[in-house]
Parts: C-alpha cells; structure tokens; sequence
C-alpha cells in the first residue's frame, strides 16, 4: 500500500513537471502543495542541509533526491538527549573554581596554622 502510494506520488510529480513548458522545469516543488519533490542532482549542501542542520529548528525536511521527506538528525539528536535528560534526569552541573581556595578552616593558604 505504502508503495503504491510512493509510485503515485512520483508519476504525479514528474506529471507536474512534463506539464510545464520547458524553460519552466525545475524539477523540484510540491506535489499537490504538500508533499515535497527534487528530481535534481544532489549537491554535498543540500545533503547536509536535510540531515544535519543546526540551523533549522525543523524535524523534518525536504529529500535531497526523490519524493518525500528526510530527517533532520542534529533535531532528532537534540530530541532523544532532551528526552533522555528527562528520564533519567541530568546530572547536576559541576561547579567548577576559577579562583584559589580560600583558606581552609583553622589554617592559611600556606598550610600552616596562624599563630598568635
């Protein structure tokens, strides 16, 4: 069924293109304005673009080749870590001292005690 429907949604893609004239061909759009197509050669940026971007907030983003959908894996990453934080709960954060110590309970920082 799943198939079927993949099979359908490229004819009904390459339809749309072969109706345009041909100066008006980009190979790329959206099949009845949902469902993303690019027929275009792949690019190196627009692989990276659809599965690791930083940049987009979105789970989701148009294939680089084909008809569909790709998955943005620097989201899905930041998902499942939020997620697990959750479950397990995150680990406090560790105070970390940018100074000396100040001198400890009875003693000075040499490590001796004061006398008076």
């Amino acid at each position: 069924m799943v198939r079927l429907a993949v099979v359908g949604l490229v004819v009904a893609a390459v339809a749309t293109e072969l109706s345009k004239p041909e100066e008006e061909r980009t190979w790329h759009g959206r099949v009845w304005g949902v469902v993303p197509y690019d027929f275009r050669p792949p690019t190196w940026e627009r692989i990276r673009e659809a599965y690791w971007n930083p940049d987009s907030e979105r789970l989701f983003s148009d294939r680089v080749f084909g008809v569909g959908w790709a998955i943005n894996f620097y989201q899905a990453k930041r998902l499942l870590e939020s997620v697990f934080d959750r479950l397990v709960g995150a680990p406090p954060p560790l105070p970390i001292r940018m100074s000396e110590r100040g001198p400890s309970a009875g003693g000075s920082r040499t490590g001796r005690r004061d006398r008076d």
